[in-house]
C-alpha cells in the first residue's frame, strides 16, 4: 500500500462518521492532484501537495470538540499539531512534515503565498469550497481574479462555475 493510500485510510478513520469532512478532503486531494499533474510539478513537491490536501482540515475535528466551532483561524491554529502527530505515526520525513504543517496552518491565509505547493492547495480547497458554500458568480470572479494563479486552476474555476453554454 502506498503512502497516500495509507494516509487516506487514516484520515477516514480520523473523521469516522463525518461523511461531509471525508468527502471534502477527498475532493480537495483530487483537484490538487489534477492541478499539480497538469502544471507539471516536480515529484518532491507532489508528495507535499498530496499530503497537505488530505490533511489540510484535520484541525476541524479538534476545534469542534474543544471550542465548539470550526472557524478558519482555529483550524489554522489547531491543525498543524494534529497533522504532525498523524504524519509522524505514519513515518513521514521530517522536512515534509514541517512543510505540510506550515500549509495546514496557513491554508485559509490568501496573502504571502510562498510556493506553488501552497498555491495549489489553496486553489484546490477553494474549488471545493465554492461549490459547498454555493457562492455567487460575483464572489467566484473576485476569488478567481485575486487568488488564482495557476493556468489549470483558473481554467477549472472558469469551466466549473463561470462557463455559460
Amino acid at each position: 500500500m502506498n503512502h497516500v493510500t495509507k494516509l487516506i485510510n487514516e484520515m477516514i478513520k480520523f473523521f469516522s462518521g463525518d461523511v461531509k469532512r471525508i468527502n471534502h478532503f477527498l475532493k480537495v486531494h483530487s483537484y490538487a492532484k489534477l492541478i499539480m499533474d497538469l502544471e507539471n510539478i516536480n515529484n518532491g513537491l507532489c508528495n507535499i501537495i498530496e499530503v497537505a490536501a488530505l490533511t489540510h482540515d484535520i484541525g476541524i475535528k479538534i476545534c469542534e470538540e474543544k471550542y465548539n466551532t470550526c472557524s478558519e483561524k482555529y483550524q489554522e491554529i489547531m491543525g498543524p499539531s494534529a497533522a504532525k502527530k498523524m504524519l509522524k505515526q505514519l513515518g513521514y520525513d521530517g522536512g515534509l512534515i514541517e512543510r505540510v504543517c506550515y500549509l495546514v496552518g496557513h491554508h485559509h491565509t490568501y496573502t504571502n503565498i510562498d510556493g506553488i505547493d501552497y498555491q495549489i492547495l489553496i486553489e484546490a480547497d477553494l474549488l471545493v469550497n465554492i461549490y459547498e458554500k454555493m457562492l455567487t458568480k460575483e464572489e467566484i470572479i473576485k476569488i478567481r481574479d485575486t487568488i488564482f494563479k495557476t493556468k489549470t486552476g483558473t481554467r477549472l474555476i472558469n469551466e466549473l462555475f463561470l462557463r455559460t453554454n
